[in-house]
């Protein structure tokens, strides 16, 4: 304690003021009473010590939990239920103690994350540069015939544009899961957003000849991001489209209530296995039942658009077959 210079400055202080005192009481009332302020000044001192170096071993107790803080030691627990300023002062150092184990638990999870997402781009790029790799050695044959290399060409072309859709995807849902998109909303028709997203993706329906059945008010509007939400609906469809059997049907219902909005997009496909729901808007999953060209992301984008936008998406197999995908729109 006598480090401390303040400490010393009111010790010395108390001491002049004591020995002025004990001289008064000498001179004015005796030496009796002299006794006796004395007596009172060595039990104040005594108590005065005794309070001040429990103080001071409670600030030395704090100190060492922040220098614990500091090393990034979050399981020392200093909670203390009594009243006192000293008291609220630990309280309020556990509570930002607690912020700080949690803030480096979310960054040592986005960290694995940021690690577990790096693996699986570098997954999706490696199988087309791999292949498109391996067409270019067939190239360099001097005697590969006209049409091999017509088709080598093409297949390279067909790679280099589902690299580039790759790459894009991966950008977009990038943004998506690190929150940076700007979501400029405006009133729309929900009915006209459906048409839009299923503009795209029209070859495929007419190569398998899909039937599209649009239910429901197609007056219904949305207070949404236009080009966000078309493509979050045109990959729920596209999903729909690749699991539904030639000569199919895809439902689209369009619904309101006290609520929300909803889109209700079902198809006569073979359903999703049980175990598979559960992770089904989990960037790169790929289900048991998903086609060689799916990697994995537009579910994960259709997620992450809604969910930005105050919506879900839910999934579920319908009673008879195929599944059933509901997009909600909260008011």
């Amino acid at each position: 304690m006598l480090r401390n210079y303040e400490f010393r400055r009111y010790l010395w202080l108390q001491l002049l003021i004591s020995a002025v005192a004990l001289v008064v009481a000498a001179l004015w009332l005796g030496w009796a009473a002299a006794g006796l302020v004395l007596t009172a000044l060595i039990i104040t001192y005594i108590n005065f010590y005794l309070f001040t170096r429990w103080r001071y071993r409670e600030l030395e107790e704090l100190s060492r939990y922040l220098r614990q803080i500091a090393s990034g030691e979050y399981s020392f627990v200093i909670r203390d239920n009594r009243e006192g300023e000293l008291s609220i002062l630990k309280n309020e150092i556990f509570k930002v103690t607690v912020r700080l184990s949690e803030q480096s638990e979310y960054l040592l999870r986005d960290k694995e994350r940021m690690s577990e997402a790096i693996s699986d781009i570098s997954h999706q790029l490696k199988t087309p540069l791999t292949s498109m790799g391996v067409m270019l050695d067939l190239l360099k044959q001097p005697n590969l015939p006209h049409d091999k290399q017509k088709e080598f060409l093409k297949y390279m072309q067909q790679q280099l544009e589902r690299l580039e859709w790759l790459i894009t995807s991966l950008l977009k849902l990038s943004k998506l899961e690190a929150g940076t998109v700007l979501f400029q909303s405006e009133r729309v028709k929900l009915a006209e957003l459906v048409q839009r997203a299923l503009s795209p993706i029209e070859i495929p329906i007419e190569i398998k000849n899909i039937h599209i059945v649009l239910e429901g008010d197609t007056d219904l509007t949305l207070d949404v991001d236009k080009k966000w939400t078309i493509e979050a609906i045109l990959n729920v469809v596209k999903n729909a489209v690749e699991h539904t059997p030639h000569g199919g049907t895809i439902t689209l219902t369009l619904s309101r209530n006290e609520l929300y909005t909803a889109l209700i997009v079902a198809d006569t496909g073979s359903g999703i296995a049980k175990e598979d729901i559960p992770h089904l808007f989990k960037r790169f999953y790929r289900g048991k039942q998903a086609s060689e060209s799916s990697v994995g992301i537009g579910l994960a984008m259709s997620y992450h658009i809604l969910q930005a936008q105050k919506g879900v998406i839910e999934v579920h197999n319908g009673l008879q077959l195929g599944a059933v995908f509901t997009l909600k729109w909260y008011h």
